[in-house]
């Protein structure tokens, strides 16, 4: 019998093949970062080749660093940066333009456009989502109105749409399709049907043939070419939700956070999707073969550990991104400091386009390390926020807070989040939960785990952090945080 699973982990920054074994433990991995391309201010643009060639590369080099072929493998999932849009031409295989990120706020003219008729929760009911630059199907209507004979080329079926998922399956397969959990991201699907809607596309001016079969998360979608070859590939999930599905939180109520390029909090609510009222998103957590979906409430913070790499490469305040736990701890507290990373405005619970990155308090005993707090604070400070926002729209208190991610290595953070939060911070023994989940999917679609309880079993606490932090001091910080998020509104 096989003996092991893999997944490809395709994200903002990077692209990883990690191979696990039946305990969920780690055997083989590889990472490669590709580039980041702002061609204007706002702009996010990755190049999808590149991404796909890193991809081919990872898998390789983990297999052959481990002495493994793909015959060792009972299948492949893939779970993806979400929300990326990718055009390419059907009978290449190429790109025609490169892929817009999650992150790129370029259609935020057309976002106010939409949202004067109907405002910003237009398409909220049948989408479970809000119009923001953030989502795909405002992307694809740019590529199709702004590359040079698009439209008339995806009408006639000559061009393809997908998400980074999509892009990855057509190349390793041959199929067209995405999972339910990155159609629910492109603001064209239907919560209730799980199906393109005429009408979004209608109002977003989308051509149906562009678009993939919508298929199930966990479903054998075909075997694989090249390095997989003979692979099935047979899971895939958005990360977030892929992370959720890898912290095993597959009872309504269990939420995990994920703490990345940005930060992600998911809040399992069952098979029925609940509508929020405090600027969440409604989204789909998963969908296991024929199994009912399951839902989520969702907060997303676009810029965590962006702003680390921000301070790295852009400011060269540090060399790596580790270090940045050594600056901040160089100072006993953030010295009034707040530091807003609204680069592309402020998503949940805020959805505050206009909103732009701003550093207050500033004062002539700040130095650098009060800035590195202050950078390191803003992911907890968001996370807080978002955690409210859920507490409100569920009813349920909080009591734990599941975290994964690269972040969560990061001890100063971990336990300024523990006291921000007044709960426990739990880190579990596997934390590349965004991959385990899409291998958990793969997995689960042929038979090497047998049920959910197989992949309950495989969880485990590593860490926990204690809150420790005094409500006065708490309640002060909270309130310098707030003073400062109303300072970056109305900037663009």
């Amino acid at each position: 019998m096989t003996r092991y699973v893999g997944a490809i982990d395709q994200g903002t920054t990077s692209s990883r093949f990690i191979v696990f074994d039946r305990a969920g433990a780690t055997v083989a991995q590889a990472q490669r970062e590709h580039r980041q391309i702002f061609p204007r201010p706002g702009w996010v643009e990755h190049d999808a080749m590149e991404i796909l060639d890193n991809t081919r590369a990872v898998i390789a080099e983990a297999l052959g660093g481990a002495g493994l072929t793909a015959r060792d493998l009972a299948a492949v999932g893939i779970t993806n940066q979400r929300e990326t849009t990718v055009l390419w031409d059907r009978a290449t295989g190429l790109p025609v333009h490169n892929a817009l990120v999650w992150q790129d706020t370029r259609v935020d003219p057309l976002v106010a456009e939409y949202a004067r008729d109907g405002g910003q929760d237009r398409f909220r009911a049948a989408t479970g989502l809000p119009l923001a630059s953030y989502f795909s199907a405002l992307k694809l209507r740019w590529l199709l109105d702004n590359v040079v004979g698009a439209r008339a080329r995806a009408e006639a079926g000559e061009l393809l749409f997908g998400t980074i998922d999509s892009w990855l399956v057509w190349h390793l397969v041959g199929s067209h399709v995405t999972d339910v959990t990155n159609a629910s991201r492109t603001q064209l699907m239907n919560l209730a049907t799980l199906d393109w809607d005429a009408a979004l596309l209608s109002a977003f001016g989308i051509p149906r043939a562009v678009l993939p079969a919508i298929v199930a998360s966990s479903a054998v979608l075909g075997t694989a070419r090249g390095a997989l070859d003979g692979v099935p590939v047979a899971g895939i999930l958005g990360d977030q939700q892929a992370a959720l599905v890898g912290q095993t939180c597959f009872a309504p109520g269990e939420a995990k956070n994920t703490y990345g390029t940005g930060c992600f909090l998911l809040l399992n609510t069952g098979t029925t999707p609940v509508a929020s009222r405090s600027g969440l998103i409604t989204t789909v957590a998963y969908r296991l073969g024929n199994a009912p979906a399951c839902y989520a409430l969702e907060g997303s913070i676009a810029v965590t550990g962006a702003l680390v790499q921000w301070l790295r490469d852009n400011l060269g305040m540090i060399e790596t991104s580790a270090e940045i736990e050594t600056l901040a701890a160089s100072v006993a507290d953030n010295g009034g400091v707040y530091f807003v990373p609204a680069f592309s405005g402020l998503y949940a619970p805020y959805w505050r386009a206009d909103a732009r990155g701003v550093i207050a308090g500033l004062t002539g005993y700040a130095n650098k390390g009060h800035i590195a707090r202050a950078a390191l604070e803003a992911t907890a400070y968001q996370t807080m926020d978002v955690i409210a926002a859920m507490e409100r729209d569920s009813g349920v208190k909080m009591h734990t807070l599941r975290v994964d991610g690269g972040m969560v290595v990061n001890e100063t953070l971990m336990q300024f989040q523990a006291d921000m939060l007044d709960v426990p911070v739990v880190r579990p023994q596997v934390i590349e939960t965004t991959a385990l989940g899409a291998a958990y999917a793969a997995g689960l679609a042929v038979g090497y785990w047998h049920d959910l309880d197989d992949l309950r079993r495989n969880w485990g606490v590593a860490r926990t952090w204690q809150p420790r932090m005094a409500h006065e001091t708490r309640a002060a910080l909270a309130a310098g945080w707030r003073k400062a998020i109303e300072r970056s509104f109305g900037w663009a």
